[in-house]
């Protein structure tokens, strides 16, 4: 090969070396890098200021990162809850965030110095007044209420977090008696479905009168459709607390740029795309920041939450209940 030749294509593949990016791969759950969850536009942000390329692995977080172990891809996992966060913890894959977590706006202290939150809210049962006029007043109403007062719609504990959080939910507020409430429910329960999307998707066709899902999301169907008849059941015996959290992986390979993400979590940008991108409520923002559909929803006055601990001592016992009684 000639020299004016090697030089030629020396000067062709010099721009393309020179557009290099590191890149940051992040592993997070399905619905957070959809085109509806707030992955893109965290994509989008993040690269304005990092000079790199941010790349989602989709998929279930903490059993792809258990099953890989050190040897995963994965820089950061996003998506954790605190329901599965002691399963993570004894992985030993993950280090220290080292963020400043002083003024989050959660309902509940917070100081953990691996899992870092990025967002929370309250497992609710969800009805339109334009078709269930007379919602249940607590919990206890609901499990009192005839068998045909309601179909309700619900996620399988055992592969949602949101299924998994209302049977800690009806744990914390019945304990020894929980097996018994969930026999009262079962005739209302239409269906158990894998995860959230489905079972919401039923509700929002008129197939569930009710469905398990949040606090927030009326909030979606007021600023998005512009409908207020969405609205969440509001119980004096409390809500369970949800909270999901961010991760850095200790054997990351670009640790520089796993700690600038970990500090772009708590930024004003990224927890003001939280609310109209995962619609739920920040980690960090004052209230007097979120969008106005926000500040008009009812939130419970009462928070009910397992750390870690308790809430790994609690699951399996927890599921076996609901199982039997469903089956029943």
């Amino acid at each position: 090969m000639n020299r004016s030749l090697i030089l030629a294509l020396g000067l062709l593949a010099t721009p393309v070396m020179a557009q290099d990016k590191p890149v940051l791969t992040v592993y997070a759950p399905d619905y957070f890098a959809s085109e509806w969850g707030p992955g893109p536009a965290i994509e989008t942000a993040f690269e304005a200021i990092c000079e790199c390329d941010l790349e989602y692995k989709t998929g279930d977080l903490l059993p792809r990162l258990m099953l890989e172990g050190d040897k995963t891809d994965a820089d950061v996992g996003i998506g954790f809850t605190t329901d599965e966060t002691r399963r993570a913890r004894e992985t030993g894959l993950f280090a220290p965030h080292e963020q400043d977590v002083t003024g989050l706006t959660l309902p509940v202290e917070w100081d953990d110095d691996v899992f870092l939150p990025f967002n929370w809210g309250h497992t609710a049962f969800v009805y339109d007044t334009d078709y269930v006029s007379d919602p249940p007043a607590s919990f206890d109403a609901l499990v009192d209420a005839p068998e045909d007062a309601y179909r309700i719609a619900i996620q399988d504990p055992r592969t949602s977090i949101s299924g998994l959080a209302l049977i800690l939910w009806v744990k914390s507020i019945y304990g020894d008696e929980a097996g018994d409430v969930w026999e009262e429910l079962a005739p209302k329960i239409l269906t158990v479905t894998k995860g959230w999307s489905e079972a919401y998707g039923l509700f929002s066709e008129g197939e569930a009168d009710m469905v398990l899902s949040f606090t927030t999301s009326p909030a979606y169907h007021i600023i998005a459709e512009g409908d207020e008849t969405v609205k969440a059941a509001i119980f004096p015996e409390g809500h369970y607390f949800m909270v999901e959290q961010v991760a850095k992986l200790a054997g990351t390979d670009v640790p520089e740029l796993a700690d600038q993400f970990m500090g772009f979590v708590l930024s004003e940008t990224f927890q003001s795309l939280i609310p109209e991108a995962n619609w739920s409520m920040p980690a960090k923002l004052p209230a007097d920041r979120l969008p106005e559909g926000f500040q008009q929803l009812e939130m419970p006055e009462k928070v009910l939450f397992y750390d870690e601990e308790t809430a790994f001592e609690l699951r399996d016992a927890a599921i076996d209940e609901w199982v039997a009684a469903l089956r029943r």
